[in-house]
């Protein structure tokens, strides 16, 4: 019995040691690399400040969405819904956001609404859409704002984020700076 605790109690000191303090230390000293030093991207927007890299909650027919939150957008509790896709009362909850984007995107079809518009992402605050989800709600933008939907699929052309390097991830746009980008015009 003997030769099995020393070896896992020596085993327990050492993973604590490198994932407690060797790993936190790391990561936090690349961190200190990045342009904001590790503290998240924030934009000030009319002496308010948002950060870009948490999802925000736009409901107004004169902005573009993003992805439902399972946390009410609340950065402090950050988690997703958890429930199965056979799970009624998620079933309940996606075809209300199904309804609701339809009431508010007339122009729409069912089947050309991308998962995303509908789903909340496993932190429940995730910033970003794909190009398709900012398009897809272009035409009511348009008509909320009275500008000409090519200006706004240009508006959104222009703030599409390319994949790091190229290869990874996929193409995004972060809504809250398209947002931004909106109010400007």
């Amino acid at each position: 019995m003997k030769s099995n605790i020393i070896p896992a109690i020596k085993l327990t000191v050492a993973t604590i040691v490198l994932f407690c303090g060797i790993y936190p230390a790391i990561i936090w000293a690349l961190a200190q690399f990045t342009p904001s030093g590790g503290k998240g991207e924030s934009l000030t927007v009319e002496n308010k400040r948002y950060y870009a890299n948490v999802g925000q909650n736009f409901t107004q027919d004169k902005y573009f969405n993003g992805r439902p939150s399972a946390v009410e957008y609340n950065s402090a509790s950050s988690a997703g819904s958890n429930n199965a896709m056979s799970n009624g009362e998620y079933l309940t909850t996606v075809q209300a956001r199904i309804d609701t984007f339809l009431i508010h995107n007339p122009a729409v079809k069912k089947s050309e609404i991308p998962v995303e518009l509908v789903t909340a992402s496993g932190s429940g605050l995730d910033p970003d859409l794909s190009p398709k989800a900012a398009l897809v709600q272009v035409k009511r933008i348009a008509a909320a704002r009275r500008i000409p939907e090519q200006q706004l699929r240009q508006l959104v052309s222009g703030h599409i984020q390319k994949p790091f390097l190229g290869l990874f991830g996929p193409e995004n746009v972060n809504v809250l700076r398209l947002n931004v980008a909106l109010e400007k015009l």
